[in-house]
């Protein structure tokens, strides 16, 4: 796998794949996206419009989300727009504070001194300076040799007014304490030309650029189920956008399996 990066220093917090699965090129029926998929890795990107070093990072997602590793995982890019840098500048449209707690309860874990952005968390297992593609590289092929042991399924998703109701399925090896279900609704690309701050009069892009993150049940056997997940109704319905379903073990523990399809 060939992943064009940067490596660069984070900023610290202020205190206080070849085949993309949600275009239009796809293969595959939308309604069963993943059957045709092998086992995922999810990485997620804490960012920020605000930071002048999260740019290089932001370009690193976009090469790497929605293409495939030489044995042909799926790597599942998110990104998590943070909020503690919007009263420095510029606010970023993107940001929400449901981001920002999720950042913080993986610097809780990962026992981090302060949270910092660009940073990259790979399944929910390892942490980085989201711009460092060589240690990026390494984070991803050691999840690689650690097999995936639920499988998630995207039966159907059927968008119907302020709500999306998903059916999937779940095969494996449910953990005794059972996983989290993770939806997030993530606009397949998104473009801002930032005014102010320091990344003031450039034109910045992201891709799967999470509007929506919520824990929609916990799985406690293998099986099929249909969940509803709410869409908020400030939320442009033109743009192209695709849902991320993962399981994670609790306390933001490791990423146990994950799907993705349009929406």
């Amino acid at each position: 796998m060939e992943i064009h990066g940067f490596n660069i220093e984070p900023r610290r917090r202020i205190p206080g794949l070849a085949c993309a699965v949600w275009g239009p090129s796809s293969s595959c029926p939308d309604t069963c996206v993943d059957r045709c998929q092998p086992k995922a890795v999810l990485v997620e990107l804490f960012t920020s419009e605000g930071c002048s070093n999260c740019p290089p990072a932001d370009a690193l997602l976009r090469q790497l989300s929605g293409t495939r590793t030489a044995s042909g995982q799926l790597i599942v890019g998110i990104s998590e727009h943070v909020t503690y840098w919007n009263s420095l500048g510029w606010a970023d449209p993107f940001s929400s504070e449901v981001y920002t707690g999720r950042q913080n309860a993986y610097g809780e874990r990962f026992n981090l001194d302060s949270v910092y952005t660009p940073q990259m968390v790979v399944n929910g297992a390892e942490q980085l300076v989201g711009s460092d593609k060589a240690r990026l590289t390494r984070a991803i092929d050691q999840q690689l040799h650690q097999p995936a042991p639920i499988t998630l399924r995207i039966l159907s998703v059927h968008p119907s007014g302020a709500r999306i109701s998903v059916t999937f399925s779940a095969d494996g090896e449910i953990p005794p304490r059972g996983a989290e279900i993770i939806a997030v609704l993530a606009d397949d690309a998104d473009t801002s030309s930032v005014l102010r701050g320091e990344n003031s009069g450039r034109t910045l892009a992201h891709v799967a650029v999470a509007r929506s993150l919520q824990r929609v049940t916990i799985l406690s056997t293998a099986g099929q189920q249909t969940v509803e997940i709410n869409v908020l109704p400030s939320l442009p319905q033109t743009q192209a956008r695709h849902l991320v379903l993962f399981a994670q073990a609790p306390g933001h523990g490791r990423v146990l399996g994950v799907a993705t399809a349009p929406v």
